[in-house]
């Protein structure tokens, strides 16, 4: 029996002037389907990942696909007994995904797509340089095998990390291969290289989340779990929900020796931010999980209020911003690389 909730990841980069005014008409749609997660607008496309019972997210992908810009939207599915989501985010954004590089259009200059079942053969051959585009904690969980990991905390550093790597500065350009959780910031960072003067770029169609999807585990090159953003945390081969949960305090994947640490508190502290906390800190958070925790016991929900419908702001930075990874905690010392996962909602990387 299929889980009672879909999931679609999406994403399409394609020029949208008017795309505030879709933004009225999502909200109401959504909530009418009793669909969540989070859709970020902006003048470049679309990206996002929405939950709900099937009929409704079916309804509002079929709204999206009626404008002919979108009628070959493609979207990523995948089922959960629990609702991924929390509450709906619609936002207006100036990228889809954020890199701060003036110029480019991935819809036109993006790197060549490489099917899933052709990944192997391509980054088995040794003059390709294969570099994961992702944040240094999601490289952490998962990765393929022989990848450069740039250790970068937000998708806006990669530009400065590319850079700086010899391998990428001479005059004969390398042959490269990039990868990522969904394919956009892969779209992206493609499309840089190839601004750049690279010819030879090549990235995962689909991304990990596909490869996950259409590769037998017994010839797969993936080593551990793919980080998602929803309450899934990570999922594994065959989109399968992976062992990672969530700290509630740092929002850091936590593995099985993570929560067995006794740096662990139940949305109190982890081994990564334990040191962090001070006592007003943890007296706060301890006695929110009380109230989680109370909420769980009288079978109520503790988040997930409606979310005002006023404009969402249009800078560069926010919770939902998916070029930038998680919104990172201001003011922490060594809190460069910590995500923090919202609850409001996911979109595609």
């Amino acid at each position: 029996m299929t889980a009672p909730y879909l999931t679609a990841a999406l994403y399409k980069f394609v020029d949208l002037p008017d795309h505030a005014d879709w933004r009225e008409p999502l909200i109401a749609l959504c909530r009418e389907h009793q669909v969540k997660g989070t859709l970020l607008l902006a003048p470049e496309g679309i990206n996002g990942t929405i939950a709900g019972p099937e009929a409704g997210v079916q309804a509002v992908l079929a709204w999206l696909r009626r404008d002919p810009r979108l009628s070959d939207l493609e979207h990523k599915a995948s089922w959960s007994e629990r609702p991924p989501f929390h509450r709906l985010k619609v936002r207006l954004k100036r990228e889809i995904v954020t890199l701060r590089v003036p110029g480019l259009r991935p819809q036109e200059h993006a790197g060549r797509y490489v099917k899933p079942e052709d990944w192997n053969a391509l980054i088995a051959q040794p003059d390709v340089l294969l570099i994961d585009t992702r944040n240094h904690y999601e490289v952490k969980i998962g990765s393929f095998e022989g990848a450069l990991d740039p250790g970068i905390g937000a998708f806006t550093e990669l530009p400065a990390w590319l850079a700086s790597q010899p391998a990428l500065q001479g005059p004969v350009k390398p042959r490269v291969a990039m990868f990522c959780t969904g394919g956009i910031r892969c779209e992206k960072s493609t499309a840089l290289l190839r601004q750049q003067g690279f010819e030879e770029v090549y990235h995962l169609q689909g991304g990990i989340l596909k490869y996950l999807e259409t590769v037998p585990e017994a010839e797969s090159r993936w080593r551990g779990e793919c980080f998602v953003f929803d309450e899934r945390v990570s999922v594994g081969h065959g989109l399968q929900p992976g062992g990672h949960a969530l700290c509630r305090s740092c929002r850091w994947p936590l593995d099985e020796t993570d929560r067995a640490s006794p740096l662990y508190e139940e949305g109190v502290s982890c081994p990564h931010c334990h040191a962090r906390r001070g006592d007003a800190d943890r007296e706060r958070l301890a006695e929110r999980q009380r109230q989680v925790t109370l909420a769980r016991e009288r079978g109520l929900p503790h988040i997930g209020s409606p979310t005002p419908t006023a404009a969402a702001p249009t800078g560069p930075e926010g919770a939902a911003d998916s070029g930038a990874g998680p919104a990172r905690p201001t003011g922490v010392q060594g809190a460069q690389s910590q995500p923090v996962l919202s609850s409001a909602g996911s979109v595609t990387r």
